[in-house]
């Protein structure tokens, strides 16, 4: 990419035979050919590029996706990037790409966990073993990948605990043991870190989040290398999973400001994360803290933070937590996040899943945040008001 991350945004895909600025939305089941001479060109030009937009049926996607695709590309700096209905379809994709019956992958164990039990519960009926590693503890991984290791999948930081991990260690354990990779990249997009770059083989971004940035609109992407690309295309043919025209339009769209975006979540959750670290109720879970070791990982390969946050709160009073998460007055109350509105969770244990090396004792709650667009002083004077409530 010749020009800036920012520039780009802005003045990729215009579309100049329609003079408009953003490309058109194209819907097609049937793509449409003016002769059985024209489809089979089209075959053929397919087969020999699958990345360049060849397509004769809908499924494949229209000039709508393809445009999407090509912008991401760039973004990751991958040899291409796929597109699927939600960030989870993304996941499920690139597991299901390069795992089959008989073969272990290793997993992160502060994943996501409806990616644990994918993982654990579901691969087990295909008689796929799942071992869990302790994100701060490496050497335990090396020990745990055999001949039957197929793929480690990373997610950083780990979902609600934010646990950050030394990542190009993971990448060298796997390239010395042949093993392929793939990292949940959602947290920070490739705005902020590339995992192409450092040798990831797939990145995966929950397109539902910063990408689109408006919460009305789900999607996911897999970046992919060389090496992958064969498997992935082959699983998603077989899959059928795809992203609507509609969807990449509006994700497309939102890409224009991700830099303007996430640069405002990131100096708005600084200055929440400065105001909370001064609170003794509560331990933040966010790259803040100058000597911590998540601190130290975190820059080590991010060039910035997004505005998804944790609090870890020592109390036996549980209600005491979820009141104060009620009486927040400019934190909605839902799932997902990155758009551009705040927004505040009790995280039940049950919703973190089932996890092996936690280090979050029995009488700590966790509560999420994202901290979105507002006025952050704003934001701080509700926290100030809410934090009360805790016992």
């Amino acid at each position: 990419m010749s020009k800036s991350f920012k520039t780009f945004l802005k003045h990729t895909a215009k579309d100049f035979h329609n003079h408009s600025v953003n490309p058109p939305v194209v819907r097609a089941s049937t793509i449409i050919f003016k002769s059985m001479n024209d489809i089979r060109r089209t075959q053929s030009k397919y087969k020999k590029d699958p990345r360049g937009g060849h397509f004769d049926y809908g499924r494949q996607g229209t000039s709508t996706t393809h445009i999407l695709q090509k912008i991401l590309t760039k973004l990751e700096d991958s040899y291409h990037v796929f597109l699927t209905p939600t960030g989870f379809g993304s996941v499920f994709l690139a597991i299901f790409s390069v795992v089959r019956p008989g073969d272990e992958i290793v997993v992160a164990d502060p994943v996501y966990n409806p990616t644990r039990v994918l993982t654990q519960d579901f691969l087990k009926e295909f008689n796929i073993k799942t071992t869990f590693y302790n994100p701060h503890d490496l050497k335990s991984l090396n020990k745990i990948i055999n001949k039957k290791t197929k793929l480690i999948f990373v997610e950083n930081p780990g979902s609600n605990s934010f646990e950050f991990q030394d990542l190009s260690k993971i990448i060298s354990i796997a390239k010395k043991r042949k093993v392929f990779t793939a990292i949940d990249n959602t947290w920070a997009t490739p705005y902020f870190f590339k995992p192409m770059k450092l040798g990831f083989d797939m990145s995966i971004v929950s397109a539902t989040k910063y990408y689109s940035g408006h919460s009305d609109v789900m999607g996911g992407s897999l970046a992919v290398n060389r090496k992958v690309f064969k498997h992935v295309e082959k699983a998603q043919k077989i899959i059928g999973l795809r992203l609507g025209p509609d969807d990449a339009y509006l994700i497309t769209r939102g890409l224009r400001t991700l830099d303007v975006r996430l640069d405002k979540h990131q100096e708005n959750a600084r200055k929440v994360a400065e105001f909370l670290s001064k609170n003794k109720q509560v331990k933040l879970l966010y790259p803040y803290k100058k000597g911590s070791l998540n601190y130290k990982l975190w820059k080590k390969y991010y060039s910035g933070a997004s505005g998804l946050m944790g609090l870890k709160i020592k109390t036996k009073d549980r209600k005491s937590v979820i009141k104060f998460v009620n009486s927040l007055k400019l934190f909605g109350y839902g799932y997902s996040w990155g758009g551009f509105e705040s927004l505040a969770l009790h995280q039940s244990k049950a919703e973190r899943g089932n996890r092996i090396h936690s280090d979050i004792k029995e009488d700590e709650k966790i509560v999420r945040l994202h901290i979105g667009l507002e006025d952050p002083k704003d934001l701080i004077e509700d926290l100030r008001k809410s934090l009360k409530f805790i016992k």
